[in-house]
């Protein structure tokens, strides 16, 4: 089916792990099409008018690890062939190519990142970029996942790797998009091509420098007090970084319980809202679509962008339903 593209093609992915790693292993399978990748706006989760126009006047596009809202996909498939691998909640798109196992019923366990579904796709075996997507989306908590933890501890031993090294990969190719770097971001999976080794990722000195700073500014905002209200965990943290996601995951991990997070310092005129919770927010994630915020997620992660002027009422409500038995 990819083999059929023709023309000049288009790659949207993901700015985390996931996505580099997806799009590396697409851009490798496709090397001999002609194809752009590119990442959204760094926090943005659907597609801006600008884009909109840019894009369509693309032969193909293949769009990984995002769940665009649906009528971003629409707009584009007036004029141009679309194919979607994800594995984030939401509904299928059923007027362009949408692989999504998750959306069609499948267990989430049995695909937790979009490398895997993609390097299922392409027919390969396992290896590394395949299982970094999946620690990036998952890091210590894939240890719950007998299945694929048990690959994941193969693969390290056969390639004289740990569970940390793997870790720290993640943590280095997510740095990019953390310090809002969207170039370095766009140039990863190229970087990835080839024969790249465990060692290059972890000795690349520019990813290095921005792990140090990332640390620093993560330990400040961990640091900073949080409340907790009936049970959940609240954090507001005013930041420029894009480490929302990272504050709320080691909060919940480390708390064990439902955390909302708020950063009111990526963007000047919208907050950030990230929430993991042991409920299906899927419910909430459809509310916050219907009241018309960019918002999207798995089975336990809201992500949302709102108005400044609307934050409150929002959050105020995600309180109310995680307080509900």
């Amino acid at each position: 089916m990819l083999e059929e593209l023709q023309g000049k093609g288009l790659l949207i992915h993901h700015w985390d792990t996931d996505g580099i790693c997806s799009a590396r292993l697409l851009l490798e399978h496709l090397s001999d099409k002609n194809i752009d990748n590119y990442t959204p706006q760094l926090g943005n989760y659907y597609l801006t008018e600008e884009e909109l126009e840019r894009y369509s006047k693309y032969d193909f596009i293949i769009v990984v690890d995002m769940a665009l809202p649906e009528d971003n996909i629409l707009r584009l498939a007036k004029n141009t062939k679309i194919m979607i691998f994800d594995h984030h909640l939401g509904k299928i798109i059923t007027q362009v190519y949408h692989h999504n196992p998750i959306i069609k019923g499948e267990n989430p366990d049995d695909y937790p990142s979009a490398s895997w579904i993609v390097n299922g796709f392409l027919g390969n075996n396992v290896n590394l970029f395949a299982l970094l997507g999946i620690i990036g989306d998952h890091e210590q908590k894939i240890k719950n996942n007998s299945i694929f933890y048990s690959l994941i501890t193969d693969f390290c031993q056969k390639n004289n790797l740990t569970f940390d090294d793997m870790l720290k990969m993640a943590y280095l190719l997510d740095s990019n998009y953390k310090l809002g770097d969207k170039n370095a971001v766009e140039k990863a999976p190229h970087l990835l091509q080839g024969d790249v080794s465990a060692d290059d990722i972890l000795k690349n000195t520019q990813w290095n420098k921005n792990f140090t700073m990332l640390n620093e500014e993560i330990k400040k905002q961990l640091d900073s007090p949080s409340d907790e209200i009936n049970g959940i965990i609240m954090k507001k943290i005013n930041t420029s970084y894009n480490i929302i996601s990272t504050i709320t995951r080691k909060v919940a991990w480390e708390s064990g319980k439902n955390t909302l997070v708020l950063n009111t310092g990526f963007f000047d005129d919208k907050d950030q809202l990230y929430v993991r919770s042991t409920k299906n927010m899927e419910s909430m994630i459809q509310r916050g679509k219907s009241l018309g915020f960019k918002c999207g997620g798995k089975k336990e992660v809201l992500g949302a962008i709102l108005p400044k002027d609307k934050t409150d009422s929002f959050v105020e409500e995600i309180m109310k339903f995680l307080t509900e038995k």
